[in-house]
């Protein structure tokens, strides 16, 4: 029944928010540079798979509570039934058929909530991907998983422009979902839609970036990881390393989240140059890296801030004769490799699977049991660092699409 698998997956995210956030503060893992890298980005590792295992898996005391709140729902019901089987799907159907009042009570104050009748949930996650950059498609991919196992239906759309981002938003709202999960990049730019879905009674979660503006915003929570702090780490391991000048290469114009991630870099780093480049132009990036090289012999560190731009930085690296190193923010299989190869000296992992799969599960426990999740805090998604000494335990679950 829904029931049961929503009390599985609440024991999965208390699970994961009790790992990733303390007091409203991140954990071990957190971006904060800590002595032992490998250890970090294991525990997150450790935390993404038990958030999927424990979602896809029934212990039998979540059976048990299933059971025990199901025939609570029956008898408050009314029902009388001589079969117990007969009462189990009595009380599924108050349940699924009462969401819409759970829904209502919980929603958020300035508007009524979106009809729930008959227990359909409809979640719109809208975030500011850009044509080419392959990061969206884990996000996608752990949104649609959580919608399947939930029996939720989700509408993913992206656009990389403010302006109809916002209308993504706008058109959602119009549609009556039950949900939207954003990413901020440029949170001013959208902040006229959110809480204009708020007051609509439609609850939003923001992912990925803009985790500042999430609680101004009126959001419910923010999934992700602060960028600030993840880029101090990156800067951290650098130095660490002996780097005495870098290039931060950033890959998005305007994109907030990603100049904080070169702030945090320069304030632990030290001599840290912004370089900007077009995601979806790799090969135009690859030679703009290549060229700053060439230009300025002294650049011993390259820090990437996007996989996609982290793989051509290694080749702009070699084009370029030069002897710098390269580190990049997320992770796909072929970077895993390149860490592996020592082309890469480690990778920032924010597990974006993660940012797309949550949100859903929240909505579906906000909708049909009236639960909220964060306390107003964020759900800490990353940083963690893969090196040499973890990549091949990461490298599983990057070649499925889960990191």
């Amino acid at each position: 029944m829904k029931f049961r698998r929503l009390t599985i997956a609440a024991v999965a995210v208390t699970a994961l928010a009790m790992a990733g956030c303390s007091n409203g503060a991140p954990a071990a893992n957190t971006s904060t540079p800590a002595p032992a890298p490998a250890a970090s980005s294991t525990d997150a590792g450790s935390a993404a798979s038990s958030a999927t295992d424990s979602a896809a898996g029934s212990g039998s005391a979540s059976s048990s509570a299933g059971d025990s709140a199901a025939n609570s729902s029956m008898d408050s019901a009314g029902s009388s039934t001589d079969s117990a089987g007969s009462a189990m799907e009595s009380a599924d159907s108050a349940t699924i058929s009462g969401s819409a009042g759970s829904a209502g009570s919980a929603g958020s104050a300035g508007g009524s909530a979106p009809d729930t009748s008959g227990g359909k949930i409809t979640v719109a996650v809208i975030t500011h991907a850009a044509p080419g950059d392959s990061f969206w498609d884990v996000v996608k991919s752990g949104a649609e998983a959580a919608g399947k196992q939930e029996g939720v239906t989700v509408n993913y759309a992206g656009d990389p422009d403010p302006a109809r981002q916002s209308q993504l938003i706008d058109n959602a709202v119009a549609q009556k979902v039950q949900g939207i999960a954003v990413s901020m990049a440029n949170p001013d730019g959208l902040k006229e839609s959110i809480q204009k879905a708020i007051a609509a009674g439609v609850p939003v979660i923001t992912i990925n970036s803009g985790l500042e503006k999430s609680k101004e915003f009126g959001a419910i929570t923010h999934v992700g990881q602060s960028e600030e702090l993840a880029g101090e780490g990156a800067g951290a391991k650098f130095k660490e390393l002996g780097g005495k000048k870098m290039i931060c290469v950033i890959h998005e114009a305007g994109n907030v989240g990603l100049e904080q991630r070169c702030a945090g870099a320069k304030k632990a780093f030290g001599a840290v140059e912004n370089l900007q480049v077009d995601v979806s132009n790799v090969a135009d990036a690859q030679n703009t890296i290549k060229s700053k090289l060439l230009a300025d012999p002294s650049i011993d560190s390259v820090l990437s801030l996007n996989p996609v731009i982290g793989k051509a930085a290694v080749q702009s690296v070699k084009d370029a004769n030069s002897k710098a190193k390269v580190a990049t923010f997320d992770v796909s299989a072929d970077i895993i490799d390149a860490v592996t190869a020592g082309d890469i000296l480690f990778a920032v992992d924010q597990q974006p699977y993660l940012q797309g799969y949550l949100p859903v599960v929240f909505f579906a426990l906000k909708v049909r049991n009236g639960n909220d999740v964060g306390g107003g805090q964020p759900v800490y998604s990353g940083p963690g660092f893969v090196t040499k000494d973890n990549a091949a335990q990461v490298k599983q679950f990057a070649s499925a699409g889960t990191r």
